[in-house]
């Protein structure tokens, strides 16, 4: 069973950065994928950004150029560094993991408030 601690949601400018954070408990973390999905007031969750076993990433369009979605395996640690945030980018964010050979993603953090003010 893994556990997935978000951290690192604020209160932000329009134009302005944040960094999240995912900690994981698992040992065996860098045998996982990873992701980063959001969750809008009234929307349906979406799909972020995602980061692989060999570090292969992929962002929905939206925030291309903007986040960037990486992992230190070291740490048992993935990140999200957002540029340039739009008021539209306010969400709950969550990170989420799943296993080698798995398509849905299994383990789901608490999720961390990102509120984009304009």
């Amino acid at each position: 069973q893994v556990q997935l601690v978000e951290s690192g949601g604020g209160l932000v400018q329009a134009g302005g950065s944040l960094r999240l954070s995912c900690a994981a408990s698992e040992r065996t973390f860098s045998s996982y994928s990873l992701a980063w999905f959001r969750q809008a007031p009234g929307k349906e969750r979406e799909f972020v950004a995602a980061v692989s076993r060999t570090s292969v990433t992929s962002y929905t369009d939206s925030v291309k150029g903007r986040f960037t979605i990486s992992r230190d395996n070291a740490k048992n640690t993935m990140y999200l560094q957002m540029n340039s945030l739009k008021p539209e980018d306010t969400a709950v964010y969550y990170c989420a993991a799943r296993s080698r050979f798995v398509i849905q993603y299994q383990y789901w953090g608490q999720g961390t408030q990102v509120t984009v003010s304009s």
